[in-house]
């Protein structure tokens, strides 16, 4: 697609590896993500510009070009999900990601012209549904897509992020934990979370990639665990290792944070004993995460079992020189987010996420019933491939 700009012409099209992958990985260094009054978060994909929608079913980026100079880039994957209300319980959705607009070129309407081409494709390729996921407080995110583009907001998860320390964290002994064999976790999943908002319908391809690094179910010791019969109260959750993919790396860091990351491991090295203080990873240099995903539980002790399987994973991390931390999404309104161990400074209360039906037919029974239902205590499964 090709527009006029004044004198100039603005030409969109699909991302060309050969031509745009240096161009797309700079353009990715001057974007800074967050506020600038905080820390920004910047992103190395390792040579892969489209790494994070390479593992979807269906994906597409589209570049920007205003007069032979990428101005512009934008993100989009297709896939079934379930939608949790019958007759119609599951939708095929597009999400939108990684959209970019180079610093000195913003405000002229490429963003926009991005979002209205990849809608297209959407459209083509019969989509029912449309969403984003924006930190709560980007106004200018939230202003585009529901201002201009008529989605509308519908859930506020949590991203809760877990640092990484020096030492393994304890494990109790009352608990039992067992990696699960692919095709047991994905006949759980099916069983306990199908009916999850977003839950997506190939989870056997997920649970296989080569990213996800397993699952496991935690159960009060002395109880059995089988295929036919679970425990009383029991948890499981999946490991998605996101390092694989892409680095992060703050930048930007008020002097206090950096001051208080390298004082804290110099404490520690000098008084092993000293344990008030916490032991931040370092922060400033690229790392990697693990991302956890398809956190459950039931029964009285789920609690428990949730918050012994995420020390599980600590551990696991731990021993991986590349991973800093841990992250996971959660509802909002999920109980599970409060066993769950989290660094608060580090975590973001509410993400947003909005949507915008792009189908007409059956349009209005679910609509309605996704941006009109409080979503109460229900989970909201967040597919990894999309983090």
């Amino acid at each position: 697609m090709v527009l006029r700009m004044g004198f100039k012409q603005l030409m969109i099209r699909s991302y060309d590896r050969r031509v745009d992958r240096a161009r797309v990985e700079d353009l990715e260094r001057r974007c800074e993500v967050g506020p600038t009054e905080r820390v920004f978060l910047f992103t190395d994909t390792l040579g892969d510009p489209i790494c994070r929608i390479r593992n979807s079913p269906m994906y597409k980026m589209l570049v920007a070009e205003l007069d032979n100079e990428l101005v512009g880039v934008i993100q989009g994957s297709i896939k079934v999900v379930t939608m949790n209300k019958p007759p119609k319980n599951r939708a095929k959705v597009g999400y939108i990601l990684g959209l970019r607009v180079a610093p000195h070129q913003r405000r002229k309407g490429i963003g926009s012209s991005l979002v209205r081409e990849l809608e297209k494709w959407f459209t083509a390729n019969e989509v029912d549904y449309s969403y984003m996921a924006t930190e709560k407080d980007n106004e200018a995110s939230v202003r585009l897509f529901v201002e201009h583009f008529g989605y509308n907001k519908f859930r506020t998860p949590a991203i809760l992020v877990n640092p990484v320390q020096n030492r393994p964290s304890h494990i109790s002994s009352t608990v039992e934990m067992a990696k699960l064999k692919v095709e047991d976790a994905e006949s759980l999943y099916r069983k306990f979370m199908s009916s999850t908002e977003f839950f997506p319908h190939d989870i056997d391809k997920i649970l296989r990639n080569k990213l996800s690094l397993g699952t496991w179910v935690a159960y009060p010791r002395g109880e059995t665990w089988d295929n036919t019969k679970v425990p009383t109260s029991w948890a499981m959750l999946s490991v998605w290792n996101t390092g694989e993919l892409f680095k992060l790396w703050l930048g930007k860091a008020p002097l206090s944070c950096l001051l208080f990351t390298k004082s804290s491991r110099v404490i520690r090295r000098f008084f092993p004993c000293f344990k008030l203080i916490p032991s931040l990873p370092d922060l400033f240099k690229r790392f990697g995460f693990y991302f956890m995903y398809g956190v459950h539980g039931e029964g009285p002790l789920a609690g428990k079992m949730v918050r012994t399987l995420c020390q599980s994973v600590h551990n696991m991390a731990v021993e991986s020189k590349d991973c800093k931390i841990i992250v996971t999404e959660v509802g909002g309104q999920d109980e599970v987010r409060h066993h769950i161990p989290h660094w608060k400074r580090l975590s973001c209360p509410e993400d947003l996420w909005c949507i915008k039906a792009l189908r007409t037919e059956g349009e209005c029974f679910l609509y309605e019933y996704l941006t009109k239902t409080p979503p109460e205590n229900k989970a909201l499964f967040v597919d990894p491939r999309e983090v």
